[in-house]
């Protein structure tokens, strides 16, 4: 079967970056799906975009078209091979979107961004806490059923999918390797950013409260707040137009204010 995204002529691909273009871009938006999530999440999301706004959505390894590569198996080595994949595409500035484990991704290359001199325009992270706070539900050793049962109970995108025994043996193993990923990843504290930071998030999301999302006020000096939408953790599917809405008013206000 052919990924939905074979069929969009703006679409095209690196390992790690399927590209949505804008015709002359003045910024990169860059979205990090959730555990055991594709870039496929943020297919639909070009078209709800400003038309200066270029979409980068991440492909992690270990699926899709990435299905013989390895997933990657720390925090640290995720956010350096995504900042080396995003080099070329430096020319104008990144905001960065990430939900779920995306959103722990994001900001972890949000600080490799800022190390290297020139930070993200901004930063929406959706439906997670600050890794400081949310590290504390960290189980070292988690077994495949409880992770299963974790991700059925929130009702995801590919619930069904893993019922499915063609589908099943193709789909667990990055959703493991990414809850392991997350597991693994503790820090000693927030860094802060200079990057403005605003946290989305689902008024019924049964795993990350409101508290967890205002956590990330500790991670930043530029502090945006928290905006809830209907929904539970998987929020971003039903209310994608609002969503994207909010992102592209938000990125414009960014590029409005002074450097």
């Amino acid at each position: 079967m052919r990924d939905e995204d074979d069929t969009r002529p703006t679409a095209a691909r690196t390992a790690w970056l399927r590209m949505y273009r804008a015709g002359a871009p003045a910024v990169r938006l860059v979205c990090f799906p959730h555990a055991g999530g594709t870039a496929s999440l943020f297919h639909g999301w070009r078209a709800g975009l400003p038309d200066h706004v270029e979409l980068l959505a991440v492909q992690y390894p270990g699926r899709q078209e990435r299905l013989a590569e390895p997933c990657v198996r720390t925090m640290e080595e995720m956010a350096h091979l995504v900042l080396e994949a995003l080099q070329p595409y430096r020319d104008v500035p990144l905001a960065l979107f990430g939900h779920s484990m995306g959103a722990a991704v994001a900001y972890q290359v949000a600080r490799g961004l800022e190390d290297r001199g020139s930070g993200a325009l901004c930063l929406f992270v959706s439906g997670r806490g600050a890794q400081h706070v949310v590290q504390r539900y960290n189980v070292p050793h988690l077994t495949d059923a409880d992770i299963l049962r974790s991700v059925q109970e929130l009702g995801g995108p590919a619930r069904a999918a893993y019922d499915d025994p063609v589908l099943r043996p193709v789909l667990l193993p990055p959703l493991l390797a990414d809850y392991r990923l997350l597991n693994r990843h503790s820090v000693p504290g927030p860094v802060r950013l200079r990057t403005p930071v605003r946290a989305y998030g689902g008024d019924r999301d049964p795993v990350c409260s409101l508290d967890e999302l205002n956590s990330w006020r500790d991670c930043t000096g530029n502090w945006s707040g928290v905006r809830l939408f209907p929904g539970g953790h998987f929020y971003l599917g039903p209310r994608e137009a609002e969503v994207v809405r909010s992102v592209g008013t938000e990125i414009a206000a960014a590029m409005e204010r002074p450097a």
